[in-house]
């Protein structure tokens, strides 16, 4: 059995950040099931959205964030991360992350929903140099231990020692003291224990046929909390990213929303802008409005993409801005100076997740969660560009401080992995197949534009996966297909629940069977029974 102070599930940016500013006296793990690098943090795109120039201001800030959150941010938590923005940034800065400048000063772009430039990037890989810098940095930290290719199973709880949990909230029989963890190179599962355990798993974009997330988003921190007693919240506010790159031999590749900041136009084939006629902002509207946009032009005329033009910018412009997308579309045989990008929207960014305060606890005791998998009330039914990696920041930093500031559970014997009563699986196929089959019917049920039948059918087919899939975990070894799935099925249940909830169309939930604004904007919040 390992024995650590801090127990952190996951290394994209929230992760880090923790790790980086716990105190050094601190014994800490992360673990991460791939490598470390292998997040949604490193994949995006775009920049962290911070109030630093001379014609912005907070309130400018926190009036934008609430305004695309359609009435359901928490205006207490929005001013919080807001005015901590700054700090958070420089300390960032101080790390050596890599900012663009111009004329001796940061660079400052503007993304869709922003009333002012106030996002700092890298060029246009700005995920890539702060996870380099901050992984970097972790590298040289000796109470910090780094393992890869390894995936947490499940949490270990109050119940592993015969103790029932009580009422929701962080009560007896409901205390968390580590996690299951299985190395995927050896087959071994190791008992990890902990002071304090952190989910910063990421989101749960491969619960979707087209997403912009890595594999690694499956969802795996929502669906361990759920099962060691947490509330989850908000979890059909799923963010469908206007312009994902449409191409056969392009996996999950972003467009990021800066280039439409730079003045890109949203064209169809035949030339025509379509976004004025959706709203006023046209082509920097937020994401929800863009991408149901896109979505029903592609519907209502039959069309597998819709284009993205930045061709009237000069080529050196284009370059200069967006190095890497420019080099990926020339692989692909696409000029972005000369030609239009072919696009359409995929998930991209779960809004809702794990229930947590102002410094990331949960329900349980001594376990937090930050990032994507938790929901702060930052977001409410729509996130606005680049808030997200403002929030890794703040959380990370004050969920820091609260484990340093807090005292230690009392150490004592876990119990160890019973694979006494399983065999080796006999046809993997059935993982590979039921995967295919949920992302599918999730992607044509529980997309964009939702109905009530839609999310009945999916529930139908979730309880007969559900089924299945809990047969297979009880009878076999544990591997990494199968842990994924299992956590993919039950967050999938969970989006497809808090969505028959919602009987109305707010954000990023629009429905055709309730398409009005009920006049109260309420948190949908679900707990175990």
């Amino acid at each position: 059995m390992h024995r650590y102070d801090v127990l952190i599930i996951g290394s994209g940016l929230a992760a880090a950040t923790l790790a980086l500013s716990l105190p050094a006296s601190m014994k800490v793990l992360l673990v991460t099931k791939k490598l470390p690098a292998d997040s949604s943090s490193a994949w995006a795109q775009g920049g962290i959205a911070a109030v630093t120039g001379s014609d912005d201001s907070f309130e400018d800030h926190v009036r934008d964030t609430l305004l695309a959150g359609a009435g359901l941010c928490h205006e207490d938590v929005v001013r919080q991360v807001v005015e901590a923005a700054p700090a958070a940034l420089n300390w960032l800065i101080e790390q050596g992350v890599p900012f663009d400048l111009e004329n001796g000063e940061y660079h400052l772009t503007r993304e869709g929903g922003h009333s002012r430039r106030r996002i700092l990037h890298a060029r246009d890989a700005t995920g890539r140099a702060v996870q380099d810098t901050l992984l970097a940095r972790i590298a040289g930290r000796r109470n910090v231990t780094l393992l890869s290719q390894h995936i947490a199973i499940d949490l270990i709880t109050d119940r592993q020692f015969g103790v029932e949990r009580g009422q929701t909230g962080a009560a007896a029989g409901n205390h968390v003291h580590g996690a299951y963890v299985l190395d995927t190179d050896s087959g071994r599962v190791e008992t990890v224990s902990a002071g304090f355990t952190v989910l910063a798993t990421g989101g749960a974009g491969k619960v979707f046929l087209y997403t912009t997330n890595p594999d690694t988003a499956t969802g795996d921190g929502v669906a361990m909390a759920w099962r060691a007693g947490c509330r989850v919240t908000n979890l059909e506010f799923v963010q469908f990213h206007p312009t994902c790159l449409y191409h056969p031999h392009a996996k999950s590749f972003l467009i990021t929303e800066a280039m439409r900041g730079e003045g890109a136009l949203l064209r169809l084939p035949d030339g025509s802008r379509f976004m004025p006629e959706h709203d006023e902002r046209a082509e920097l509207a937020p994401r929800d409005v863009v991408a149901r946009a896109i979505d029903y032009e592609m519907k209502k005329r039959g069309l597998d993409c819709v284009y993205l033009d930045i061709t009237h910018k000069p080529a050196k412009f284009i370059v200069s801005h967006f190095p890497n997308i420019h080099a990926r579309c020339l692989e692909l045989g696409i000029d972005i100076t000369r030609e239009w990008i072919p696009i359409a929207p995929a998930a991209h960014y779960t809004c809702g997740g794990v229930q947590v305060d102002k410094v990331g606890r949960t329900d349980a005791a001594h376990l937090y969660a930050i990032g994507e998998t938790s929901c702060t009330g930052l977001h409410g039914a729509n996130r606005l560009a680049s808030n997200s990696w403002l929030e890794c920041l703040v959380y990370g930093r004050a969920a820091a401080n609260d484990i340093a500031a807090s005292e230690a559970s009392v150490e004592q014997p876990l119990p160890f992995w019973d694979e006494s009563r399983v065999t080796d699986a006999d046809e993997e196929i059935v993982i590979a197949h039921n995967w295919h089959e949920l992302r599918r019917f999730m992607w044509d049920y529980v997309g964009i534009v939702r109905t009530r039948k839609r999310l009945e059918r999916a529930s139908h087919r979730i309880k007969l996966l559900n089924d299945e899939i809990d047969e297979y975990y009880r009878n076999f070894r544990v591997s990494n297909d199968l842990i994924e799935l299992r956590n993919l099925v039950l967050t999938a249940e969970l989006i497809v629940n808090s969505a028959r909830l919602r009987h109305e169309s707010r954000g990023l939930h629009a429905s055709r069977d309730y398409p009005g604004l009920l006049p109260e904007a309420r948190d949908t919040v679900l707990g175990p029974l």
